[in-house]
């Protein structure tokens, strides 16, 4: 089943609209909205049988447009940051907006997440929303009319499904995303420390002071940032790690031990509290893990008032590698004419 309620007007009249999704009742349930084809919610039940959001959100549509952090938004055109603010493409650089330390984070000045998208629904056999954008050559930048379709939907087996597709009209460079904030205990329960993440990703991405890759792809092995046996997120946070130190906990990239293309599963979550667990299944190379150290009170609180707080959230954003444009020998960024842009990532929740 899929509803659509009106969520709130644009400073220029337009009006925007929210989709809640449900496969069934006693399922999960999903909030999405037009403005940055944003992820509001996804209710889950925990060993008790209890619902609770377990996403970060806003409760007005003001809160959602002037606030930082990205939370929930499709990303867009390329999700994470591109040092110094430039690439080279087929022999022409192109400068983009240095919105983040003299790189361009998450698309630039206005990326994917601040743009009002188009919208449509299916309430068939996997209630569906579906979500579309052109972004203009040149737009921030990047070069060729991108035209880009999001699919959120649901399946019976309590899965929330994004399905990424794009195609251009001239050689350009992309990774679409989604920077949704997780609390398995509930967006409002605190720090999440004591929440268990596994991660079958035996390499991260070595970075600069200001989160750059450095083009070095170490080893987890001896390091707080080997997760391939399920452990809480605090159990190495505080270690004494210089790549822990720069980035104030973990905002790195990690790559897949046994990508080759097909949607499997890289990632579980669980909460010891509330027995809720997410499996991550996804089709892309990496996943850039986020603790939320840079979530601070900016005067937009979470739903209900809740204020933002460091690492009372985790994210989970299914990409190529940051900095790819500038990097050969990264994973592939470039889409060209006549090509499909097509990935998939899922959340399945369940009950431990």
């Amino acid at each position: 089943m899929v509803t659509k309620e009106l969520f709130g007007d644009m400073p220029d009249g337009r009006e925007v609209y929210v989709y809640t999704l449900q496969h069934h009742v006693g399922g999960i349930r999903a909030k999405v909205c037009e403005f940055g084809g944003t992820l509001m919610s996804i209710e889950a039940p925990d060993k008790n049988g209890c619902f609770t959001n377990v996403l970060c959100g806003y409760d007005s549509l003001k809160d959602l447009m002037e606030s930082d952090g990205y939370v929930g938004a499709l990303i867009g055109r390329f999700g994470n940051r591109i040092g110094g603010a430039r690439f080279t493409l087929e022999g022409k650089e192109y400068t983009l907006y240095p919105n983040n330390n003299g790189n361009t984070l998450h698309g630039g000045k206005v990326g994917f997440s601040h743009k009002l998208w188009a919208s449509s629904y299916s309430d068939t056999t996997q209630p569906s929303v579906y979500f579309s954008l052109i972004s203009p050559d040149m737009d921030e930048g990047f070069p060729g009319e991108l035209s880009c379709t999001v699919t959120y939907r649901i399946t019976e087996d309590d899965t929330l499904a994004i399905d990424y597709k794009a195609i251009t009209d001239k050689t350009t460079v992309i990774s679409l995303t989604n920077h949704a904030y997780f609390n398995l205990g509930g967006y409002a329960s605190g720090k999440v420390f004591d929440q268990v993440l596994q991660m079958d990703a035996g390499h991260y991405l070595k970075t600069d002071d200001k989160l750059i890759p450095t083009g070095e792809i170490a080893s987890v092995e001896g390091t707080p940032f080997d997760f391939r046996t399920a452990k809480p997120i605090g159990q190495d946070f505080f270690t004494a790690d210089n790549d822990l130190k720069i980035a104030g906990g973990y905002d790195h990239c990690w790559q897949f031990d046994h990508y080759d293309g097909q949607i499997k599963r890289v990632i579980t979550a669980y909460d010891p509290k509330t027995g809720r667990a997410m499996d991550v299944r996804t089709d892309l190379p990496c996943v850039q893990f986020y603790s939320g150290n840079f979530l601070t009170d900016d005067g937009h609180p979470f739903y209900g008032g809740y204020r933002k707080a460091t690492q009372n959230a985790f994210c989970l954003e299914t990409q190529i590698m940051p900095d790819s444009p500038n990097r050969a020998e990264f994973t592939n960024c470039v889409l060209k004419p006549g090509e499909l842009y097509s990935t998939t990532t899922e959340f399945k929740f369940y009950v431990k």
